[in-house]
């Protein structure tokens, strides 16, 4: 409908009008960096925020047993469906594992993972080149994951792991159990500094690589600074919810011929 319509109809079971993008947040308490889903602040378009209750990043990433966040993220979903969302997105990378479940409870687009752009980013590069996926802590990566959103097992990806061995400490201060600062805290040059080390090094360690797919939502605050080092694609959430949202709300086009 333009802003110039004279008549407005009810959409079915829809509560409120003008809606973007619905978030399905953990049920968990830290900080965001505008460029994080979590802070709305970041991104030219509306957001809603519905927290997935229990859902916290321990149940959702470590425990190996994920069934009991399923009924949560349902429940979240349907609220922003009925809220009057355009399309869902997901927190963490790690939602990726429910992606079939979600989507097909609701009848809006669904995005629960930055992974979802790894099938799309391995065919915009050269034939022998590879996807760098770089997660936050890629020990809890399961087959599912990848495969929920479209990944073919053993193609042409390589996986690093941005937390792993302790060498993000300000990620661990905001997200890692037993490592948070009370309250979670983090720096952001500090952040930058170790995120842009150990993601440059990944990229180092491949030379075939062709772009780089960010899992994490705290990690697009430091994209742009990365690829200015590594001079790649890269894709994150960033990129992922301004996708959504295009598809969604499609722009208009003025100009002259």
């Amino acid at each position: 409908m333009s802003l110039h319509s004279k008549l407005i109809v009810a959409r079915k079971k829809h509560r409120s009008y003008g809606m973007g993008l619905g978030i399905i947040l953990l049920d968990d308490v830290y900080p965001a960096f505008p460029g994080d889903v979590r802070n709305a602040s970041g991104y030219p378009f509306p957001i809603q925020y519905e927290i997935a209750c229990d859902v916290d990043i321990h149940r959702l990433v470590v425990e190996a047993d994920k069934t009991p966040c399923l009924q949560p993220l349902l429940n979240a979903a349907k609220n922003l469906e009925q809220m009057g969302c355009k399309a869902i997105v997901g927190e963490c990378g790690y939602f990726a594992y429910f992606q079939r479940e979600v989507a097909a409870s609701v009848n809006i687009p669904v995005f629960m993972s930055s992974l979802l752009q790894v099938p799309m980013a391995q065919q915009i590069i050269a034939p022998g080149q590879v996807v760098g996926i770089l997660m936050a802590n890629s020990n809890y990566l399961t087959d599912q994951h990848l495969t929920s959103v479209g990944i073919q097992l053993n193609s042409n990806y390589v996986i690093g792991g941005a937390m792993n061995e302790l060498r993000c400490q300000e990620f661990d201060h905001l997200w890692t159990n037993g490592l948070r600062t009370d309250p979670p805290s983090a720096n952001y040059d500090k952040a930058e500094a170790e995120f842009i080390e150990v993601a440059t090094q990944f990229f180092n360690q491949h030379p075939d690589m062709g772009a780089m797919v960010l899992e994490c939502t705290g990690f697009p605050p430091f994209a742009r600074a990365l690829q200015q080092i590594i001079d790649i694609p890269v894709f994150s959430w960033g990129t992922l919810l301004d996708y959504a949202y295009s598809i969604v709300v499609h722009r208009t086009y003025e100009g002259h011929v």
